[in-house]
């Protein structure tokens, strides 16, 4: 997500130039709607969170202090408006569990092709992790797709830092479930496990 020149789009941004923030935009969609897609397992619904997360940064561009990098502030912000919007969701329980919806492939293009299996592998992942409750599928994604610490977890999701930890053991006991893993990391999809119990495509 970050670039040389970033910086000085924030910097144009925060100081009111729209032409900044939409270059920003427009060099951050994909990520962010990547993850939102996966959080949400929702495409329509995952555009509404993408439009509620470039409003909320546009209205608080000027609270951000550069402690971290834009990308990261703004999977933040995606966390935070996924969570509000899965609450939502839950009250009304409009759930459509027959539908099946693509999960944007977060790699870049860049990527080594590893061939037919690979690809295989990732999406018997995806699919696994799609067929997890909304409230595993978030603290996993975050926790093993993007990095969030247990504590920012928490405080996206508005849960308790022990309550992130039991939702990630959950979710990584289900993964190993419907991808045929032993509780030993053993596997014979192809899928791996780290030493943290993460869950990878071989």
């Amino acid at each position: 997500m970050s670039t040389p020149d970033m910086e000085g789009l924030v910097e144009a941004a925060r100081d009111g130039d729209r032409t900044a923030f939409d270059e920003i935009v427009r060099r951050t969609y994909r990520d962010v709607y990547t993850l939102a897609v996966r959080l949400m397992d929702d495409q329509e619904d995952a555009g509404d969170v993408v439009q509620d997360v470039y409003v909320r940064a546009f209205r608080g561009l000027r609270r951000f202090r550069g402690d971290s990098a834009i990308g990261t502030w703004l999977y933040r912000i995606t966390a935070n408006c996924a969570a509000t919007s899965m609450r939502r969701r839950a009250r009304h329980r409009h759930d459509r569990l027959d539908s099946e919806h693509a999960v944007v492939d977060g790699r870049p293009e860049s990527d080594p092709v590893l061939g037919a299996e690979a690809s295989m592998v990732r999406s018997d992942v995806d699919a696994a992790v799609r067929g997890l409750p909304a409230r595993l599928r978030a603290v996993v994604l975050l926790r093993d797709v993007h990095d969030f610490s247990h504590h920012e977890i928490a405080e996206q999701l508005g849960i308790t830092e022990s309550a992130a930890k039991v939702r990630l053991h959950r979710a990584r006991k289900r993964l190993r479930v419907a991808l045929g893993m032993s509780t030993d990391g053993g596997s014979d999809s192809g899928a791996a496990v780290d030493e943290e119990g993460s869950i990878r495509a071989g």
